[in-house]
């Protein structure tokens, strides 16, 4: 069972006084903010504008900050993750500013790269893309860089990076732990060429390397050994925001990808908004029979997270996507789902939520490597959908979701935002459900509980 987000697991008593009528709107408990889920009183009938994605955001802030001259970012996620980002480009020397627009809550972000730099430290918080991608940019920088992050990070692999970037001239000392912390000796440049390592726990270990590849001396050649990539889109965005910028990747070999040595070019560019914390809204819809619709959503993508119309309708909803964007409407008889999330295993938390509330069984495949995530979210999932009465068993590569009766409780979410993401869900239809530590959210969604309260009163959320 993996370790709550709290100072201590909550214990039997804390979960049944969870659920009383006394429980307020939202309290703070050991220093963490639990919140009492909404209870949806009827069908959902909202639209939702979604920020930007965390995954484009902070691949286009390393490939600015390595650019070869000023790069404009436009309706950027600022959550915890990205502003680490920032913080960590900044800190190797670029400069990120805010520049205004017309709408005052969503300023650009401008990114006028500079020579990279040492000596830093870097916080990771528990950003994987910071932990992963950082490091091939600091072997670039003139000085050492040091790695270090929350005190979970520190148990999410990062080794393969790690190993790949020595076999390609780097120096690094992690006293061979292969995870957090660890110090990169920046040399100013770094030779590159070829690496072979296996990267079937994160396709971030891919992404790392491509992004930084085109600024080492002899490019980088990357081969893949092992079981199969997950999450693959990611490695696909990564590729596609790479040749916008100009640089020359060749993916065309299975398990292989190229990237030449050449210049980065300056990007001028529109942040997607993120699908992948769409699910949750649109999940409202499913489980609560109403209609819910997200403008601006991509009619194509690389974001992982569109596959959630794909498991929707599959699981019984009317799912459109025209040029005003994504409406799904929930079905009558919410169904189970037999589905493989191994290219979209982000999707996981929200989409067990809706399992555990269907009137047929789901089975959820492919999904073996989310143990490494944020948590052991399989094992996380397991304890907290059984805590509040759900039929649920982890499998070898993800869980069995059988109906039963729910009822309320408090819901941890071991720090981790997807987990938070998945209670709110339930809250809707089982009334008494507690969200530990709600702010977790901010790692991917500011302002999440205020969204969603906004969303729920029929409003237009944004």
């Amino acid at each position: 069972m993996p370790r709550s987000s709290s100072p201590a697991d909550p214990s039997p008593s804390d979960r049944s006084t969870a659920t009383t009528p006394a429980t307020p709107p939202s309290t703070t408990v050991l220093g963490r903010r639990d919140w009492a889920a909404p209870t949806a009183s009827g069908p959902i009938d909202a639209t939702v504008a979604l920020p930007g994605s965390k995954s484009l955001t902070n691949r286009l802030l390393v490939i600015a900050a390595l650019a070869n001259d000023v790069s404009r970012l436009r309706r950027p996620l600022r959550s915890r993750d990205t502003l680490l980002m920032a913080e960590a480009m900044r800190s190797l020397g670029a400069e990120i500013t805010d520049h205004p627009t017309h709408d005052p809550d969503t300023p650009d972000w401008v990114v006028r790269p500079a020579p990279l730099r040492g000596p830093t430290t870097i916080d990771c918080g528990l950003a994987g893309t910071v932990m992963r991608f950082v490091p091939a940019v600091a072997t670039l920088a003139a000085g050492p860089v040091t790695f270090d992050g929350d005190p979970h990070a520190r148990t999410r692999p990062v080794g393969p990076v790690l190993e790949a970037l020595r076999a390609l001239g780097a120096d690094i000392d992690d006293e061979g732990r292969g995870t957090l912390p660890f110090t990169v000796e920046g040399h100013g440049a770094v030779r590159g060429g070829d690496v072979t390592l296996d990267a079937s726990a994160s396709s971030q270990f891919v992404s790392a390397l491509l992004l930084a590849g085109a600024r080492f001396d002899e490019g980088v050649v990357v081969h893949h050994v092992g079981k199969q990539v997950p999450s693959l889109p990611h490695i696909q965005m990564t590729v596609e925001v790479l040749r916008d910028a100009g640089v020359m990747v060749d993916d065309s070999d299975a398990d292989t990808w190229r990237v030449d040595p050449s210049e980065i070019n300056a990007l001028d560019v529109t942040v997607e908004p993120d699908l992948s914390n769409a699910a949750c809204f649109l999940a409202a819809a499913m489980v609560t029979g109403g209609r819910v619709h997200v403008p601006d959503w991509p009619r194509h993508t690389t974001q992982a997270g569109d596959q959630i119309r794909e498991v929707f309708a599959a699981m019984g909803a009317d799912v459109v996507l025209d040029r005003d964007g994504l409406t799904v409407t929930g079905p009558q008889r919410l169904l189970g789902v037999d589905v493989d999330l191994h290219d979209a295993s982000e999707l996981t938390p929200v989409v067990a939520a809706v399992a555990a509330l269907a009137q047929t069984p789901s089975w959820i495949r492919g999904v073996a490597h989310i143990r490494g995530h944020e948590t052991d979210r399989l094992a996380a999932l397991t304890t907290e959908l059984g805590h509040l009465g759900a039929d649920v068993h982890e499998t070898d590569d993800g869980l069995a979701i059988r109906p039963a009766r729910l009822h309320g409780g408090l819901f941890a979410t071991y720090a981790d935002h997807r987990m938070a993401m998945a209670a709110t869900v339930l809250g809707l239809a089982v009334r008494g459900v507690v969200v530990e530590d709600v702010e977790t959210t901010s790692k991917t969604l500011p302002q999440f509980t205020q969204r969603w309260e906004a969303f729920l009163a029929g409003g237009r959320a944004s």
